[in-house]
């Protein structure tokens, strides 16, 4: 018989497997786009609106001055501007712009084509079993 700390190791373990493979596939498939994981990252999470520095600061997992470059960069290539926020007069707010509107969706949609190819020969029961369960952690 299995212990549930072993069975907890178990799924601890897969997860972290998991987000190993998932970080692969978002480079995989972020660099024919000309973007590193993280400039595709922040793309994506602008695709929800703009968002202040400190906000993608905290959902990146970056300090403030690498943020701070990176969205330099983006701006550079007309993926981001910058825009007065609506709170705070000494702030701003990352938007993206219309191309990069367009490149973040192309980043979202590669990604999850390649995870539905890796995944394509699950069945439809398993594939909605781990959705749910997945859905219930996050």
């Amino acid at each position: 018989m299995e212990t549930t700390t072993a069975r907890d190791t178990d799924l601890a373990s897969a997860l972290v497997q998991t987000m190993h493979r998932l970080q692969d596939v978002h480079a995989e498939t972020s660099r024919p786009l000309g973007l590193t994981p993280q400039q595709a990252h922040l793309l994506c999470v602008l695709i929800a609106g703009p968002l202040g520095m400190t906000e993608l600061s905290r959902i990146l997992s970056i300090e403030r001055s690498s943020l701070t470059s990176m969205v330099d960069r983006l701006e550079r290539r007309t993926l981001v501007t910058r825009i007065p926020s609506p709170t705070d007069r000494r702030a701003c707010q990352i938007e993206l712009t219309p191309e990069g509107l367009s490149l973040a969706h192309d980043a979202h949609n590669a990604v999850v084509d390649r995870i539905n190819t890796l995944t394509a020969n699950l069945p439809a029961s398993t594939r909605q079993t781990l959705a749910t369960a997945l859905q219930s952690i996050i």
